[in-house]
């Protein structure tokens, strides 16, 4: 059986093969860290109730586009574009509130 940082690897390799950049990681207590990984060093890890990675790259019109995936079996994301004249602070609140949604919906599973 894979664990979830071993998932977490798979995923970060298909959407870097796909022109996403990994910005963040959110993992849980029980995921435990990121010792040992050098693929993932120098990444932005947070503790949180859910495993999952944040990942950008540009989008058309200058804009740039931001996806939350779940670190699970089942594939789960949430997406999103900002436009190039919103601040980083709305950017922010943003990934903010897509991570509340996506609390939401692993609580309900």
């Amino acid at each position: 059986m894979m664990n979830q940082i071993d998932r977490l690897l798979e995923i970060v390799t298909t959407y870097q093969r796909h022109g996403w950049s990994l910005q963040r990681i959110l993992l849980t207590p029980a995921t435990g860290n990121l010792g040992g990984h050098e693929s993932l060093a120098g990444i932005n890890t947070a503790s949180a109730e859910f495993d999952a990675a944040w990942f950008s790259r540009p989008s058309y019109e200058q804009r740039e586009a931001w996806e939350l995936r779940l670190v699970a079996e089942t594939p789960y994301a949430l997406f999103e574009t900002f436009e190039p004249d919103e601040t980083e602070e709305q950017r922010e609140e943003m990934r903010r509130e897509m991570e509340a949604r996506m609390r939401e919906q692993v609580v309900k599973s």
